[in-house]
């Protein structure tokens, strides 16, 4: 992962339009022509993937709705000894991946619970809106 890229704010419905770049050892991916590896999302958590024979903590996997599409979140290390549920809405920065046939997936660097914020959704929708017009818009 090349940390010196920006990880965009992004919402799910651009993930949709973004270009996978070539690149020597890594998947990087260019938006607006804009390189990157890792993406910043924020939306609640609709679902915990789990299978009958694993806890919910053990699997690590939940879906994040943001409004406009859905993405599959990998939790790992610390983050699954941290309760998650379904209803909470939350803040994820972590590495864009492409999976044919499947949902996008972001392997999570950091997740933090915004759910005792009442204006973080409108807040977000925002913040996505003013960077892509100054930063991911082509001219």
């Amino acid at each position: 992962m090349d940390y010196s890229l920006a990880a965009l704010k992004l919402l799910c419905s651009h993930l949709k339009k973004v270009d996978q770049v070539a690149s020597d050892s890594q998947s990087s991916f260019s938006l607006g022509g804009i390189l990157f590896q890792r993406a910043w999302v924020q939306g609640i958590l609709v679902s915990v993937l789990s299978s009958s024979s694993t806890t919910t903590s053990e699997t690590g996997c939940f879906l994040l709705d943001d409004g406009t599409g859905i993405i599959e979140l990998h939790l790992s290390g610390d983050f699954r000894n941290r309760l998650w549920e379904t209803g909470m809405y939350v803040m994820v920065v972590g590495g864009y991946f492409v999976r044919t046939g499947d949902l996008p997936m972001i392997k999570v660097h950091k997740i933090v619970d915004l759910s005792a914020f009442p204006d973080r959704e409108a807040m977000w929708y925002l913040e996505v809106m003013e960077a892509f017009k100054l930063f991911y818009q082509s001219s």
